[in-house]
């Protein structure tokens, strides 16, 4: 079994650890093959834990410092201050972390959702949020970045992680409607797909957003349903009919 973690830097978050990690070197088996970190799959529960393990030992904090939330493609986000109950954290409801604290690693999951890590390292700063498209547009992003200028930062750099491209985004036309109707100029985000329906440009929007918000940004240009052997994806998973999902996990720390 392959046991070497596959972990994705981008050079804006140089001057901070991080990493979107794939899903080669973990301990699960099956459908979750490889480095699956989501409790709330039905995955092993040991198994997800040795691959929590992998990574916090990667990021280097203990397992018990590597903090994430209970995702629910909400806009809220949690500020993660010294002294707080990082079990405590992990339970509660929200798509975003920011913290200053130089013990812990932040970290999201995703399947296909845009996992996005943040970082102000001047004003030793980091977040990482989950923005699927009902995330990004009921405002995790800005609530991202506004809870990090609320600690401080100022100048902040963001990257997108690996997420569902455009060309792999087939969506219906209510879906178009309902975006349009929410601001007209969100028609840039759309194509014409191959079947005559529309495609949606995730990480497009997520980068428009966090431009924006006056945050530096880039995509690493990854497409997790179009490459099984390094990614999991919900869609794929889902057009394939299998009945779970394995979970990325992208993790910060300062």
């Amino acid at each position: 079994m392959q046991t070497t973690l596959e972990i994705l830097t981008h050079p804006l978050l140089d001057d901070v650890k991080h990493g979107f990690f794939t899903r080669k070197g973990g301990a699960s088996s099956g459908l979750f093959s490889g480095l699956n970190c989501g409790r709330r799959s039905t995955d092993q529960r040991d198994m997800v834990q040795v691959n929590r393990a992998r990574v916090a030992t990667a990021m280097g904090v203990p397992v018990e410092n590597l903090a994430t939330v209970k995702q629910v493609h909400s806009p809220d986000v949690v500020t993660l201050a010294e002294g707080d109950d990082i079990a405590v954290i992990c339970d509660i409801e929200a798509d975003g972390l920011v913290t200053t604290r130089r013990d812990v690693a932040i970290a999201v999951l995703t399947a296909d959702c845009q996992p996005i890590l943040l970082a102000d390292p001047g004003a030793g700063v980091i977040g990482a949020c989950h923005a699927g498209w009902r995330g990004a547009i009921s405002g995790v992003i800005e609530a991202t970045v506004q809870k990090m200028r609320e600690q401080g930062a100022t100048r902040i750099v963001a990257v997108i992680g690996p997420t569902i491209s455009q060309r792999a985004y087939e969506v219906g036309e209510d879906f178009m409607e309902d975006f349009i109707a929410e601001d007209a100029d969100y028609a840039r985000f759309f194509s014409g797909g191959p079947n005559g329906r529309p495609m949606f440009d995730l990480p497009s929007f997520g980068l428009s957003r966090l431009r924006d918000a006056d945050v530096e940004a880039e995509w690493i240009g990854y497409c997790t349903y179009s490459d099984p052997d390094r990614f999991f994806s919900y869609r794929r998973s889902t057009h394939e009919g299998q009945v779970d999902y394995g979970r990325l996990i992208s993790a910060i720390a300062l």
